[in-house]
């Protein structure tokens, strides 16, 4: 049989050969560094047999599918770690993932003691570079063997396999005997690097109805230096996490009492998202020629079930009332789009009326499941910069051109632009219920996003089964610190709803006909936003929407008065200050203002005060020296009023 390598050359072998056996036939040094192969595009155990021509890319760690099967073997290594320090515990799944690797027990939670001693057993278990070896069974075997060691986990996972199926297992000398796919390095000395990172809850495949297992997750990698360099990009994850820096900042809080995904946006936190929402507000209104409207937070189902959002997305929203026992039954709006039409419908449009561009900063609540909800970014009640274009067919291509530019001009003045991805997000043929339409709409209306992101010159990917039920759209996405994607803005063509909702304009000869919609956000969701924007710059705000932007520093008690002063001329141009009234040493009081990510601090004392000056401190320059107030002001003004994003000093 012949074998082509990556490098495009040959092998010919006269009988069958495992990949192992092949990259030993390369160099030794090749077999030692080989984690899996890849063979006609299939990433595969070394162990499996090839036995016709076939192409062959032996994968090392250099590899992400070679790191994938460092990380996987690592995780059945923890997972024979914790069945030596807690014999009962039962196993459940232990995937490597992009970042590592996890495994779900059920036992007690782990300390972070507890996996400091399973780091030594694992140390241990790798010295002692036990071979994996791979093993089949029938079907009915496989449950026996493990109802045998009394692991329900895995008996309920083998059944979910067809009967005819051929369950694969992998042991480690006498360690641990799991039940895997692989593939799997071939000893366990050959893992070089790893740690354990933390432990959590979660539950047994993902759904709140059944047990709460015991997670932990680690990573490894084939160097230390790379392990180290993770293990410090984590610690500036946690620097990053708005989780904890918007608690620490005092932006927001939650309280149990309250409920999950409903979190208290504290004073500065309102400061923020205010000065967002009045820009976003000034910005489509005044700039862009949005018509605001404030609408209901609630209707009754009937609403819904015209939209057809009752059929399509009754189970992630708050119901209020029992159909089968109310005369009337209402629910908190997911979304503001019903409302909005009726607006339209309010009066008669003819074609110069369009396009109507509908705008509201609309609180909406979504009944999204408890595992799901993180901080700020995924919540169950809050406010999205909103929007509704009603246009004519022969506008709806520039008017979505407009709605693009109108969010890049929004992301590219935060700062954010150039961390975002773009989705266009399209329907799942294969699953036709979920959506509104025929085939032969969809098709078009996808063209038609394609060619407008082509024509922008806007790299994107196509997502399949992601659009909404009456429509494709361009989804704006972003990572978190933790790398999980979330959408930002999303901007969707809608060429169905109108007819549901009997909407129509008269066009030059007088007859109706049925616009096009467009839903869309400009910036998105303020408290999702808030959350990027706190991740992005580490706490520290670019000025113009620090919740406090000046703070004025009096070096005694007996320049309050001045210091006073000060602040009250700087807050008639709308600057947010306040003064250190505290009778603490001046150093004190610098301290806690970077503490609490303050951009400038204005100190004053008895020449200060003589010759009417301040002297600037800022996140931007350090020690800026002694300046006149009314230069200071027309600087700060400058800035915030041009919504400056400034290179911040790090070694002040």
């Amino acid at each position: 049989m012949k074998i082509t390598l990556k490098d495009g050359s040959v092998k010919e072998y006269g009988q069958e050969m495992s990949i192992f056996d092949i990259a030993r036939d390369i160099s030794e040094g090749l077999a030692r560094a080989a984690c899996a192969g890849k063979v006609d595009g299939e990433v595969c155990d070394l162990r499996t047999i090839i036995n016709k021509d076939s192409t062959l890319e032996i994968l090392t760690a250099d590899t992400p599918e070679g790191l994938s099967t460092v990380r996987h073997t690592c995780s059945h290594v923890l997972a024979e770690a914790v069945k030596i320090m807690r014999p009962d515990a039962k196993l459940a799944i232990g995937p490597s993932i992009d970042e590592g690797f996890y495994y779900d027990f059920d036992t007690e939670p782990f300390t972070r003691e507890d996996l400091d001693e399973l780091e030594k057993i694992m140390k241990k278990i790798i010295k002692k570079g036990e071979s994996l070896e791979r093993f089949t069974l029938p079907r009915d075997e496989a449950v026996k063997f493990m109802e045998d060691r009394n692991e329900p986990y895995k008996v309920e996972l083998i059944k979910d396999l067809p009967e005819d199926a051929e369950i694969s297992f992998y042991s480690q000398g006498e360690g641990l005997t799991d039940l895997c796919a692989g593939p799997h390095l071939m000893k366990t000395k050959y893992i070089k690097a790893f740690k354990l990172i933390s432990s959590s809850g979660a539950y047994w495949r993902g759904s709140e109805k059944n047990p709460m297992l015991t997670r932990i997750y680690g990573t490894a990698f084939n160097k230390k230096d790379d392990l180290q360099a993770y293990l410090d990009h984590l610690e500036d994850i946690k620097k990053r996490d708005h989780n904890r820096l918007g608690r620490q900042m005092e932006l927001f809080t939650t309280v149990d009492v309250v409920g999950q995904g409903l979190p208290l946006i504290m004073p500065k936190g309102v400061r923020i998202i205010q000065r967002l929402q009045r820009w976003i507000e000034d910005l489509e209104d005044n700039e862009w020629g949005y018509m605001r409207t404030k609408t209901p937070l609630m209707a009754k189902s009937d609403l819904y079930k015209l939209s057809d959002h009752w059929d399509h997305y009754k189970d992630g929203m708050f119901v209020l009332g029992d159909e089968e026992k109310d005369d009337e039954v209402y629910a908190l709006r997911p979304m503001t789009c019903p409302f909005q039409y009726f607006v339209y419908k309010a009066s008669q449009k003819s074609y110069r009326d369009l396009p109507c561009r509908y705008s509201e900063t609309s609180t909406l609540f979504r009944n999204e499941e408890s595992g799901e909800m993180h901080g700020l970014t995924r919540v169950r009640q809050f406010t999205i910069s909103e929007g509704h274009l009603i246009v004519r067919p022969d506008q709806m291509v520039e008017e979505f051109k407009g709605c693009l530019s109108l969010a890049r001009h929004c992301l590219e003045t935060l700062g954010l632009y150039s961390d975002v991805t773009f989705h266009l997000s399209k329907w799942d043929p294969d699953n036709r219920e979920k959506y509104l339409g025929d085939e032969e709409v969809w098709n078009r209306t996808e063209g038609h996003i394609r060619q407008v992101l082509n024509e922008l010159d806007i790299p994107f990917v196509e997502d399949v089964g992601e659009a909404a039920f009456y429509g494709p759209k361009v989804d704006i996405n972003a990572k978190n610190v933790y790398g999980k994607e979330d959408t930002m803005v999303t901007i969707q063509w809608d060429e169905i709803i109108a007819e549901r909702f009997d909407m129509y304009y008269i066009d030059e000869k007088g007859d109706k006909v049925r616009p096009f919609i467009i839903h869309r956000t400009s910036m998105g969701c303020y408290e999702r936003t808030l959350a990027w924007l706190i991740e992005k710059y580490a706490g520290l705000l670019p000025t113009w929407l620090c919740p406090v932007q000046v703070r004025v520093l009096p070096i005694s008690e007996k320049y309050i008065d001045y210091a006073g002063e000060v602040a009250g001329r700087i807050k008639k141009h709308g600057i947010y200050t306040e003064v250190d009234r505290r009778d603490e040493k001046i150093g004190y009081k610098i301290r806690a203002a970077r503490t609490e990510r303050i951009p400038y601090m204005l100190i004053v004392g008895q020449k200060e005060e003589e010759e009417r000056t301040v002297s600037v401190r800022s996140r931007y320059k350090g020690d800026e020296g002694a300046r006149r107030l009314d230069d200071f002001i027309k600087d700060i003004v400058e800035e915030i009023e041009n919504k400056q994003i400034r290179k911040i000093q790090t070694n002040d």
